[in-house]
């Protein structure tokens, strides 16, 4: 009896944190940003993220890609700016993105339908560059969450924040306040619909983190952030001490999701 129950032990031990250390994997993410000048270029990366690119991405088991662009003042705008889309890939593993361009190059489908993006000449580019940002997971959000919104994607706000820090361990110290401090709980209880928070790996401006938060609305948008300044916990958690002066620079892009977003 004890020499089977031994091993039964053993086998449940070994299950249980099999179970529990993958559920603290974390996520790693990558955002592209297609910075483009015509109209004629916006058409033609919708038509290749829509029609071959998030397909192929869902083909190699990617189930849900965000893709975004930002929210336009018609007041402030004018034909000449630079025009933005955002796409959000969240992988289950740094050796799953470093495989996504092995896995593409095998997809005829994926060549095919992109064909006309893909093979483009040297003198009709799609897009004036590309911008990669490469992410971890926080601890606290270890994976991202679909936010649960109703409003149609044109009227939805979701609002990206970038948080810079003077250095790395002031940065560090801000990453903590999200984990240890339980500033995602914060914004979890209130609402916020997060879709991820993480560090950023590498990317233009570091040291960084960032996270997306999202709306049905501009209104409910200004509503969530002001119950977040009023709240009691944040209040008693932006007080202390060891999380003072730990952002040097905040930047908050408005963005909505396209019709042909998963996320």
């Amino acid at each position: 009896m004890y020499k089977v129950f031994m091993p039964l032990l053993v086998l449940v031990s070994l299950l249980t944190f099999g179970v529990s250390a993958h559920a603290a994997k974390r996520d790693f993410y990558q955002i592209k940003i297609y910075h483009l000048k015509t109209e004629e270029q916006e058409k033609k990366v919708d038509a290749f993220l829509k029609d071959a690119y998030l397909p192929a991405l869902h083909r190699i088991g990617i189930g849900k890609v965000g893709v975004f662009k930002p929210i336009i003042n018609p007041e402030t705008a004018k034909p000449t700016d630079e025009k933005l889309i955002y796409v959000f890939i969240p992988f289950r593993s740094q050796e799953d993105f470093f495989k996504l361009e092995q896995k593409l190059a095998k997809d005829n489908a994926y060549w095919n339908d992109g064909k006309a993006y893909l093979d483009a000449v040297f003198s009709e580019p799609p897009y004036d560059r590309i911008e990669t940002i490469l992410l971890n997971a926080f601890d606290k959000s270890p994976q991202f969450t679909l936010p649960a919104l109703t409003a149609p994607h044109k009227e939805r706000v979701y609002e990206l924040r970038s948080y810079e820090g003077h250095t790395e361990k002031i940065s560090k110290n801000k990453i903590k306040m999200f984990n240890d401090g339980d500033e995602v709980g914060l914004f979890k209880r209130l609402g916020f619909n997060a879709v991820f928070y993480a560090e950023v790996v590498a990317g233009s401006r570091m040291p960084n983190l960032m996270y997306l938060t999202t709306f049905e609305n501009r209104a409910s948008r200004d509503e969530h952030w002001k119950a977040f300044s009023a709240d009691a916990y944040w209040k008693k958690l932006s007080a202390m001490p060891e999380y003072q002066k730990n952002v040097s620079k905040n930047d908050t892009r408005f963005l909505y999701p396209t019709d042909y977003s998963d996320i």
